[in-house]
Order: structure tokens, then sequence, then C-alpha cells
């Protein structure tokens, strides 16, 4: 039997877990924000990238006027904060904009926040004696605070608690109302003021007070830590409308050894290399602490069509990997976010990357790790055991295909009309058929990089618009299309290509065509299906128990840097996946496993692998007997 003190140390970890940046990311929906609170953030967190997209920044401004105040007069932010304490933060702001003042920006728009906490808390105390009226000002003005509130929390954590009881307390002092507006609850006056007080001071001194000193860091840190900037660990954040999440449904993955019935377990490179591509410990920061591994983008060797950051996606789906957020030594200076390409047949698809410019799959990988997520320097192994994964990798089975590419009997009347037309050469093409790229005997691919104008080039005339042919199986599922993502559809796609290139495709045609790639993309069984026996936790219970086979090797070895890696990732997936149990009492058998990992670490940390091997048997025993109960 587990201690009770277990289960008090598990609910603490999970809320740990749910409530951090990665678990967030990964497993928690957030609650709905304030609309000004949100254009707030993600403003600050555009002037964080370099180059500052200030054209992002003056469209959050205008979204800010709209969804938030500027069609309800009632909540008409600027006429408020104006009547309210005499300045007119509209007008600084859009000088700020037009003149790309980061500066001027940052101090008015966080002391226009500040001062609209402060002025809904004044109309709650004007309207205690209407308690209805009272709680929705608190709401408010505890929707604002909430663009300070992390911040707070992490650098100033005795003030956090101090102002957290505040708001507890404006709450109790505001009193109730029973049916029909009779009073039931008197307000407090008294207790209302005071805890009012504390928040306002607060926020007087901490946000609206001018910065000057920013160095390269936009973040409305509380003034405490500003000037402690020796003390400033600040975990890495995301900005609201962030977007980490799995696809859901999520994409079924498709191993050919499974296909030919061998367990990956038997497997160690296989195993250990699925580890790693679970693993945000191969990354560098802000993408580790965020928990992004290489399957937040490409869930289950596909993609994740969820995937999202606001000023790092164009939409979601895509994302700029060489921009300054993830590695500022990798910045290529151009807003260029790509659409998240499948990895699916990854063996069959060379070369790689979207404009085709690596021919080899390990360099690729290593490119991913070191220069667009800053990762340490991959060791050999690493490399093997991820190289060696992912030529796993298959497309779902196409129950259209015959193994030349051409569609079989199967297929529908407008599908084969598709196929004639794919395969037609037209003169607007220089001669050119669809297929002429999309090779049919060759999984739809040539190999070869094409510039077929759906490119930004540098300037007229410049030949560096070229990209590489995309394979079409599987294709049904991998929306948006293009290298950027540009199109949501496979219609988009032919409409683009009958416009582009002045086809003159009826519409018929169109829909046939249409019909016809759809057919090729199709896919058996596309998507994961859970139900009562299976269930998301026994999926990725599954998983770790194949990543922790790879200790039968690592342990004898004594290979401690490996090792550590996969513990660190298989302990912290355990206690996320426990969110998933069908039967959450059973979290507590997930904890002690996870606790029995973090012992196993603790003994490889002092290299007493004698220890090591011995808790792993406790282990085993453990994960054998738990693991038939699990929901």
């Amino acid at each position: 039997m587990l201690k009770k003190n277990f289960c008090i140390v598990l609910n603490l970890l999970l809320a740990t877990i749910i409530f951090s940046p990665a678990a967030n990311a990964t497993v928690v929906k957030q609650e709905p924000w304030n609309p000004i609170a949100a254009s707030y953030l993600r403003s600050l967190f555009y002037l964080n990238l370099k180059p500052v997209d200030w054209d992002r920044v003056a469209e959050e401004y205008r979204i800010f006027e709209v969804n938030g105040y500027k069609e309800n007069s009632e909540y008409n932010i600027f006429t408020k904060l104006k009547d309210f304490t005499g300045e007119d933060h509209g007008l600084i702001i859009r000088k700020a904009i037009r003149g790309k003042n980061s500066e001027e920006f940052y101090n008015s728009s966080t002391r226009a926040i500040s001062q609209l906490i402060r002025y809904h808390l004044q109309e709650a105390l004007v309207s205690l004696g209407t308690p209805s009226i009272s709680h929705r000002e608190v709401s408010e003005a505890k929707q604002l605070y909430r663009a300070f509130e992390d911040f707070i929390e992490q650098l100033d954590p005795v003030a956090y608690k101090k102002i957290g009881i505040a708001w507890l307390d404006l709450v109790t002092g505001i009193g109730s109302e029973g049916i029909f507006g009779i009073a039931r609850k008197e307000p407090d006056m008294e207790r209302f003021s005071s805890s009012r007080r504390v928040i306002e001071q607060y926020l007087i001194n901490n946000y609206e007070v001018k910065r000057t000193d920013f160095g390269d860091d936009f973040t409305p840190l509380p003034l405490k830590a500003v000037e402690e900037k020796s003390k400033i660990e600040l975990k890495p954040w995301l900005p609201p409308g962030s977007d980490l999440t799995n696809q859901d449904p999520l994409p079924r993955l498709v191993l050919n050894i499974e296909s030919r019935g061998i367990d990956e377990k038997e497997l160690f490179l296989v195993a250990y290399g699925d580890m790693l591509f679970d693993s945000p410990e191969i990354f560098g920061e802000p993408a580790r602490s965020l928990g992004i591994t290489c399957s937040t983008c490409h869930n289950r060797s596909d993609i994740n069509q969820r995937f999202f950051i606001p000023g790092i996606s164009a939409k979601p789906g895509t994302v700029d990997v060489d921009g300054h957020f993830f590695n500022p030594r990798f910045n290529d200076h151009r807003n260029d976010p790509l659409d998240i390409p499948s990895l699916r047949g990854l063996r069959f698809t060379a070369p790689y990357g979207r404009d085709g410019r690596f021919a080899s799959l390990r360099d690729f990988v290593r490119n991913v790790i070191v220069n667009e997520f800053r990762g340490d320097e991959p060791t050999p192994f690493m490399l093997d055991a991820l190289f060696t994964y992912m030529l796993e990798f298959d497309w779902l089975p196409s129950p259209f295909l015959n193994p030349d590419g051409t569609l079989n009997d199967r297929t529908s009347k407008s599908a084969r009309r598709g196929e004639e037309l794919f395969n037609s050469e037209f003169k607007a093409m220089g001669g050119r058929a669809c297929s002429t790229c999309h090779v049919l005997s060759s999984n739809f691919m040539d190999g070869l990089r094409h510039d077929i104008g759906s490119g930004n080039p540098s300037s007229p005339g410049a030949r560096d618009s070229f990209f590489d042919t995309p394979t079409l199986i599987n294709v049904k599922y991998t929306a948006p299309y293009f290298h950027d993502g540009s199109h949501e559809t496979l219609y988009d796609v032919v409409v683009w290509f009958d416009e582009s290139f002045n086809l003159g495709l009826s519409k018929k045609q169109k829909r046939d065509l249409t019909t016809y790639l759809e057919t090729v993309g199709t896919g058996e069984r596309p998507f994961e299906i859970f139900d009562e026996e299976n269930t998301l936790f026994l999926l990725d219970w599954g998983e770790l128990s194949t990543f922790l086979s790879t200790l039968n090797s690592l342990l004898p070895m004594q290979d401690k840097t490996h090792t550590k890696i996969l513990l660190r990732t298989v302990s912290r997936d355990l206690k996320v996946d426990a969110i998933g149990l069908k039967d959450l009492s059973q979290s507590t058998m997930v904890y002690e496993l996870s606790q029995k990992l973090d012992e196993i670490l603790d003994a490889v940390e002092s290299d007493d692998w004698k220890r090591s091997r011995e808790l792993w048997l406790e282990y085993q025993s453990l994960e054998k007997e738990y693991g038939s109960k699990f929901k």
C-alpha cells in the first residue's frame, strides 16, 4: 500500500505539471483570456522577436480596440482611463507604433493595463451596494490582472501570495444578494477597501513606473525584479492563443517493423530513438522548458495541425523555426513560417527540408536539434537512434492505389477522370503534366526542386524560390498545403494551379482533379480510435514501457549520459500521462512508478550501478503488477 502522503504529494505534483508551461502546452486547455490582456501580452511577445513585426503589433492594437472596447462605449478603455487618470494612452500607443518605439509602447500599454485594473476596482467600490455589479467589476479587474499574474508569481512570490489573498478578500467584502436583489449579506466596506489598497499599491509601485533599462526583454516584470536583474530567472513564456496540444484526432503511427510483426522493444536503437523523438531533453531553451519535442510538431510521425504560436506561426500547423525565439544565433531575420511537413515514408522522401537543402537525413536531424532548437551537440549514438527510428516511419496503407501509383478498380469515376487530367500535358505548363514532377511510380515525387511561382523571391529574377516536390501519399490529412501552408484545401491547390498557369479547367474538371488527389491521399485508419478498452493512457503507457526497455542495455553498459536523458524524460511523462487515466484513483500507482524511476536516476547520478540495476528490477515488478490494472 502507498503511504497516505504519497497521494498528497502526487496531487501537488500533478497540479504543478498541469499548470507549468510545458504541461499547459500538452495537457490542459487554458481558460479564455480577457481580450485586452491577451492583446497586451501578444504585443509584448512580438517586441521580443527580432526584428519586431510592427504590423503584427498594430494589428493586435486594432483587435485590442474592436474585441475589447471600441464597439461597446460602456467599456471604451481609452475614454475610461482618460477620465480616470488624465492620460490618453490611445494616442501614446498609436504614436509609439508609428515611430516603432518599443520602450514607449511598453510603458504606455503597461500603465494602461494597470490603470484599467484600478478603474474596475474603483467601480466595484462605488457599486458595493449592488453586489452583482461589484462582482462583475472585480471579475473584470482580476481577468486583466492575469496579464501580470504569472510573472509576479515567479519573481515576487511573497507579493503574489499577499495579492492573491487580497483578491479573495475583495469577493468576501462585496457581500451577496438573494433572490430579486434582496440583500442576503451586507458588504464589508473596510475589508474591501483594505484589500483594494494592497492590489492598487503594488500595481502603482511596480507597473505604473516608467522603465528605461530593457535590454532585450520586454516582459511585464514587477519593478522589484527589474531592479534585481541578477536574480531574475524567468521561465520561457508563450503568449495567449498559443497551442502546443496534440492534434485531435491523433494520427495513427505506422512503423514498418511493427507491420512486419517485430516488437519495437527488441530493437534497442529504434526504441531509444522513439524516446528521443518524444523528449524535450535534446533541445535547448526555450523549447526544453516549454516541453517542445519532435513529436510536438510531428504527432505520431505525421503533423500537428493545431500547433500555433502568435508571432511565430502564420496559421495553425505552421512555424518559423529559424526566427529569434527558439535560437537567436540562428535567426535569419525573415518572417517566413513554414508548413509542418509529415514525416511518413521518410526513407523515401529525400532530400529534406522544404527547399531540399539537406541530402542527408542525419544532417537534417542535427540541424533541427542544434540550430533550430538550440540544443547541445547530439552524441553520435543519439543521431544513430533518431535516424534509425525515423526510417521506420511508414505511410498509411493506400486502399485505392496499385504498386505503380495508378488507381485500382475500387475508385470512383470522378477520381479516374481526375487521374487522366493529372497525367495530361498542358501547353501552359511547358508541355508538362502534374505527373511530370509527381511521378506515380516513385511515390508521386521526382526528388527534385522546382520554382512554380509560389515562393517569395528576394528580388526580380532571383532564383531562390525552389521547393522540394512533396509526395501526395496520405496528402488528404496534411492540410494546410504548400511550403508556407497558404492553401487550406486540396481544392484550393487545384484552383491555384488553374489560375497561375491559365489551365482553363472547368468546374467539373477541378472537382475531378480534387477527387483524384483526395483518393491518392487516402490512407487506411488514419487516426487512433480510443474507447473503453483502448484509452489514451494505455497508448502512452505502452510507449513509455518501450522506452524503458532500453535500460536493459544502458545499465549494464553504465551509459550515464543516455540513461539520464531516458529517465528524466519518462519520469516526467508518466506524471503528465496520469491525467489521461480513466480511473484517476490509479494515479497513485503511476506516481509510485515515477518515484522509482527517480530513485534509479539518483543511483545513476551517484555512479551506483549495482543499486540502479536492483531498482530497475523492482520497477519491472511494479510495472507487471500495475500494468494489467490501468485503464
